[in-house]
This record gives C-alpha cells, sequence and structure tokens, in this order.
C-alpha cells in the first residue's frame, strides 16, 4: 500500500483516545487532526488527504470546499445523518461518502419506543402535576393503547428494523414507506410496504426514521399530518427539518393528529419561547437519542475501521451513495 493519509478536520470538540493514532499508524495510515472552520485551514490539513473524516456535524465540507481536497476519494462522517456533508457533489466527483449508524441505531431505537411510551402513557404530564401536588389520576389519563395497533414507518434502515423487533410484542401491524428499501427486506419483519399516503393514513404511531435530504425536507407537511389520523401519535428521531414545524405546531393544536414525541427540531437549540413547549401533547428531547454509554468507543471505533478497510481499497461496510463510480479504486 502507497501513503496513505486521513484528515480528520471536524472533532465536535472531542479529542479521539490515544488507541486511535496508533492503531492507525500501525497500519502505516498517516493521521493528520486539526479541528478546521475556514476553508484556508481545510485545503492546509486536508488539500494532499485520501480521506477527510468529520467526527459530528461540522459543515466545513461543503459543495464551495469540496474542490480544495484534491486528493480525496472518501469522507467519513462519524455518526448516521449526512446532512452536513455534500453528497450529491461528492457524488459526482467520485468521492464515496460513508457513516457509522451502528454506533448509534440501537440507542435511537431505544429512544424512540420510549418517546411513544411517554406519550401514549402521558408519563411526562402525569409526573408535572404530580411534582405541582396534583395526585389526580384524571388529569393524563392515558389515551392509547399499543397492543395490536398499527405502526407507521418513514424509512427502513437500521433504526427503523431495530424498532419494529423492540415493539414485538405488543403484536402491532407494521406499515412501511421506504422507496429504496426491496419489498423482501419489509417483509423479513412482517410488515408491509406501502406508499406514504397509505402509511401517514393507516398507522395509529407514526415513527420518522429516514435521512434529511432535498427530496426529504418537510416530507412531513401540512397535507401529509391531515392525512393522519386525530388520535394518531408522530414521533421523530431522525431530522427536524424532515417535518415542517409550523404545519405540526397547528396540527397539535388544532387536533390534525393527537400527539408527538420528538428528538429533534427545525433549529436547534430552540428558542425558549417556541411555541411546542406550551403544548401538553408533545414530548421534546434534546437531540440526544443516538447517545448511551458506549456509543463514544463504537463510533471512534467504527470509523477507525472504517479508514483501514479504505486504505488497501476496500468498499466501507456503510456507505451511502454506493451506486457512484469512484475516483478511488475499491473492491467489494
Amino acid at each position: 500500500m502507497s501513503h496513505f493519509k486521513v484528515a480528520l478536520v471536524g472533532l465536535d470538540g472531542q479529542g479521539p483516545p490515544d488507541w486511535v493514532a496508533e492503531r492507525l499508524a500501525g497500519e502505516q495510515i498517516e493521521l493528520v487532526i486539526r479541528e478546521c472552520f475556514s476553508p484556508d485551514e481545510l485545503a492546509d490539513a486536508a488539500g494532499d488527504a485520501d480521506v477527510v473524516w468529520i467526527f459530528g456535524g461540522s459543515r466545513i465540507v461543503s459543495e464551495s470546499t469540496l474542490p480544495l481536497l484534491e486528493r480525496c476519494g472518501a469522507i467519513i462522517r462519524t455518526g448516521s445523518g449526512t446532512d452536513n456533508v455534500p453528497v450529491t457533489a461528492a457524488t459526482s466527483c467520485g468521492i464515496v461518502v460513508a457513516n457509522t449508524p451502528e454506533a448509534f441505531h440501537d440507542a435511537v431505537a431505544d429512544h424512540a419506543v420510549a418517546l411513544l411510551l411517554a406519550v401514549a402513557r402521558q408519563i411526562v404530564v402525569q409526573d408535572r402535576a404530580v411534582r405541582r401536588g396534583v395526585w389526580d389520576r384524571s388529569t393524563a389519563w392515558p389515551r392509547w393503547r399499543l397492543h395490536g395497533q398499527v405502526l407507521g414507518l418513514v424509512g427502513f434502515g437500521h433504526i427503523a428494523r431495530a424498532v419494529t423487533r423492540r415493539l414485538r410484542g405488543f403484536e402491532m401491524k407494521v406499515l412501511v414507506f421506504d422507496p429504496y428499501v426491496t419489498a423482501e427486506a419489509v417483509e423479513k419483519l412482517d410488515a408491509r410496504g406501502a406508499l406514504l399516503d397509505e402509511v401517514l393514513a393507516g398507522a395509529d404511531f407514526v415513527s420518522i426514521h429516514c435521512p434529511l435530504t432535498p427530496e426529504t425536507r418537510h416530507l412531513i407537511g401540512e397535507r401529509e399530518l391531515r392525512r393522519m389520523k386525530p388520535d394518531a401519535i408522530l414521533i421523530n428521531t431522525s431530522r427536524g427539518p424532515v417535518v415542517d414545524e409550523a404545519a405540526l405546531v397547528r396540527a397539535l393544536r388544532e387536533g390534525w393528529i393527537a400527539a408527538a414525541g420528538l428528538d429533534v427540531l427545525e433549529r436547534e437549540p430552540p428558542d425558549p419561547t417556541h411555541p411546542l413547549f406550551s403544548l401538553d401533547n408533545v414530548v421534546v428531547t434534546p437531540h440526544i437519542a443516538g447517545y448511551s454509554p458506549d456509543y463514544l468507543s463504537a463510533a471512534w471505533r467504527l470509523s477507525v475501521e472504517t479508514v483501514i478497510d479504505l486504505a488497501p481499497g476496500r468498499w466501507p461496510r456503510s456507505c451511502v451513495n454506493p451506486g457512484l463510480t469512484p475516483r478511488m479504486n475499491l473492491t467489494r
């Protein structure tokens, strides 16, 4: 293997463990670590890098800065979402975009189920009432049952499949909208593929698990929310802008849908006066679904393993643009 360089240019305030550099050095891979905030810094740190690595949400690699990465054959985004990476532009340049969803999908699935249960069982409203000294079961009587109901999934990747497995005990029927997943993959988990309108109209609970792309921005807007049942619950642990937030506020206030559980918002952190915060029929958490006691070590490990796969020319285990013609010489 000839000289191979990876540049870690986004850190999200995280310093890599000592073993990261040691492991890559053992594979004869040069590692440069530099949090970049300007195009000049990016060009200096990563202009000659074979792989550019972003740990977290940095947007330093954009469509405008991509031409600075003259040698780059792959971009690694530690995490699941790639909305902070110019995937379309990278694909047109033959640059592989890899991510590490396995570090987070179990925790996100747990959180999606927790939000659903918290909303359906009115846990948060009951807790607030008890803390105010109100011991009254009628204050927030649970309005929903889960057993035998219909779960709608928008997106059917790792996380949605994990949610499906976790909710099997409730014997739910599962409807799936995901135009990029085969019918066989859906049916393997006893689910049924459907059009988005059918999922929205038929589901008692709708959980969103699609990435944020130009096609999915405001995928769930006024028209879609009005398609849902008036007693339906919406859960979103993907990305805030997949849902039109203004339309969601109206839906919750006016009864188009009954309730929502949200880990993500269109603007993060939100304004403290956000209208969602005045509503008792919504539970909001601070984009924390992917976090767990072991997520950080798993994220570093999977990222390093991705670099090690790329160095000798192997496709990464998780690639978000697998149909491209790579500028790197890769074998599967």
